[in-house]
This record gives structure tokens, sequence and C-alpha cells, in this order.
């Protein structure tokens, strides 16, 4: 990376940390910059699929990760009375010793790679965000939000589904749309039986388990909306006993032990997908930046960590920004495409209530397509 001395990370999620370990390891001086001053992750816990795990073992933290999440094969589909149909299997993704899927918990997974990225001496600053971003022929001079100014060979916006950085370079970019689902997520302890990834489908929502160690799990549930609402937190666990009515097995033992304290997350879907390409200059999006997806792939935090490490292969075989990022995205658009749409639609195919067997299907196909090299 002859003609890339410096790069500015916004954003210190998943994809902005992958982006820092991975440019670090060409000695590049990373800078990176969080608007959170505590530098925290909201959420339950997140799904991880083969491919995923084979990105986080190329970034070089899979066996840490692995000693505290759970890995598996397989995704068990069941009905709503908790009878069990079939397993989609997980493709293998190249090693046969690396898992097909898996589970951790957000604030671990947060840990494992704030670490990393500290350790690899990125520059941390918190509590700052963007301010103004002016294009030079060389590179991009970057006015912060308290009043520090500094100037980079590249900017790499990694800062979410409403990223500044994309409105600062797109002004008149689309935005992120409502898909008509609120994703519903619990942490739990991890239920007997429950050795793998569950599906329960054919109800009036979608509900899955997940193992994220050897002694928790997390539940999500799919709630059709047509629009976002807001319910009080001391409510939440009563509108979700709501929704589970009627479904068996594990579900009702976990419906009946809800309460005020139970650790309930409660979110809308949105998502969208920015046209090519996602870069202006020397300024590019990674991530939900660019590409954010439902989570009906389990997929956005994958595509994310793989974008890191696709833009720091070809900057480093590149040499320079402008062909690396036009590279970049020829390896990345048509991959992230794939679970934008494919994530929507099969949340339409949910909220069609659609045969189980076409939702499955689509599942397995898309896993397929994502087992290939990136």
């Amino acid at each position: 990376m002859s003609s890339i001395g410096k790069v500015l990370v916004v954003g210190g999620g998943i994809g902005g940390m992958s982006a820092a370990i991975c440019l670090r390891r060409s000695d590049v001086e990373v800078h990176l910059i969080d608007l959170d001053p505590e530098w925290r992750v909201y959420g339950a816990g997140i799904t991880l699929t083969g491919p995923t795990l084979r990105a986080f073992r190329a970034l070089g933290v899979f066996d840490e990760l692995a000693s505290q999440a759970y890995t598996g094969h397989g995704i068990q589909v069941c009905n709503m009375a908790g009878d069990r149909l079939k397993v989609v299997p997980t493709p293998v993704v190249g090693d046969p010793d690396l898992p097909g899927s898996g589970g951790v918990l957000r604030p671990v997974l947060h840990a494992i790679l704030a670490r990393r990225t500290l350790d690899s001496g990125t520059h941390v600053r918190l509590g700052v965000t963007v301010d103004s971003l002016a294009q030079n022929e060389g590179d991009v001079t970057v006015r912060f939000s308290d009043g520090m100014e500094d100037r980079y060979d590249l900017v790499i916006g990694a800062d979410g589904i409403f990223s500044r950085t994309r409105t600062l370079i797109f002004p008149d970019a689309p935005g992120p749309e409502f898909t008509g689902q609120c994703a519903w997520r619990l942490v739990i302890p991890r239920a007997p039986g429950i050795d793998r990834r569950h599906f329960f489908l054919g109800g009036p929502v979608k509900v899955g388990l997940n193992p994220v160690s050897a002694s928790e799990m997390y539940m999500f549930l799919l709630e059709a909306l047509p629009a976002p609402n807001r319910i009080e937190d001391a409510d939440l666990h009563l509108r979700l006993a709501e929704l589970m009515q009627g479904y068996g097995g594990v579900l009702a033992t976990i419906r009946e032990q809800l309460n005020e304290s139970s650790r309930i997350v409660r979110r809308p879907l949105e998502g969208f997908l920015l046209p090519a390409p996602w870069f202006s200059g020397r300024v590019v999006l990674i991530g939900d930046a660019a590409h954010p997806t439902t989570p009906q792939l389990a997929s956005g935090a994958g595509m994310a960590i793989e974008d890191a490490l696709v833009l720091s292969e070809e900057l480093a075989r590149q040499g320079e920004v402008p062909r690396a990022l036009e590279r970049f995205m020829e390896r990345r658009y048509a991959r992230c495409r794939l679970v934008v749409e494919n994530s929507l639609q099969i949340g339409r195919l949910e909220q069609q209530r659609a045969p189980i067997e076409a939702q499955a299907a689509l599942v397995e196909e898309s896993l397929a397509v994502l087992a290939e090299p990136i």
C-alpha cells in the first residue's frame, strides 16, 4: 500500500473495527472514530452463518470467538407445535473443520473486536463524528465535530444504517425503509435439546431459537406490522407473550416464564441497497452504511466483515485508491445485493405465511451461494 499511508474509519462497529484490524496488518496508519463516547453496543444475540465464521477466521478472531460462543451445524425447522420437521443443512464453506453456523452475544463480539482493534495500534477517538469532507486530488481533508481537522488518503464510512458519511457524499441517496416487520429478541438460559439453530414456521409469526454460548440462547420473533409502533418497556413481556400464544413445546415454556425483568429488545426492521458505486473519490462506504439488510439470512455482520477483508485485499493488491475501490465494487456488489434482496423476499414470504417449504428453500438456496469464495 505504498500510496496509502493514513486511513480514517468512521464508525466503531463490526465493519469499522474489522477494517481497522485488516489495514493495520499492512502497517497502514489507521484512525477510528465513534460517536458514542463509551463505545457501547446494543442488542441481544447475533446469529452466525458458515460464511460469517469463515470471515472471522480470515480476520484472525475465530478461535477466541468460538471459545465464548456457540458453533455447530444445520438449522432445525419446526412447526407451531414444536414438532421437528427437517434439518436445513448449513453448507461447508471450504474448510471441513469450520462449523456451518453459530451464535454469540453482541457484547461478547464487540469486546473481542475492540481488544483486537486497540492491540493492532489503531488510534481510537470516541465521542466525535465527521462534520465535513473536502476531497483533494490525492487525499481527503476531514473536519471533525470537535473542531479538529486532518488529512487522509482514504476515508471508510462504516457508520451504520443512518450513516453520516453516506449523507455527506451522497446527499440524494435513498434511505432505509421499514419492511413491515419488527424483530423481538430475548436472551434466556439455553434449554435442553437446543443443540443448533431452530426455526418455528407456519404460524402467525416466525420464531427462532439460537444458542449463543454453553449456557445461554436467544429467541427471535418477527412481528408483522403496517407501521412501526412503540411499546413501553414495562409492557414488552406482556405483548411478547400475546404474540407467542399457541406455540407449543419449548416456546410454551419460554412464554410462561416471561416477566418484567426479561431481557427483551424490540426493533423495527429496515433495509435498502445503495446503488453502485458505494464510493465517491476517496471516500467509500461499507457494511450497513451501503447495504443494510434484515436478519432473515443472518448475514449482516458477515457482509460487513467481508467488505473489510476485500477492501484491504484490493488496497494492498492495487497499491492505489481509485483502482482498489473499483475492484472492491466488482467483488462486492452482486453478493451484497443477493443478501439484501433475498432477505427482504424471505420477510415477505413470512408475512404472507407462505408454505414452510418455500421459506426454507430460499434460505437453503441463499446459503449455498454465500458459501462460495468471496
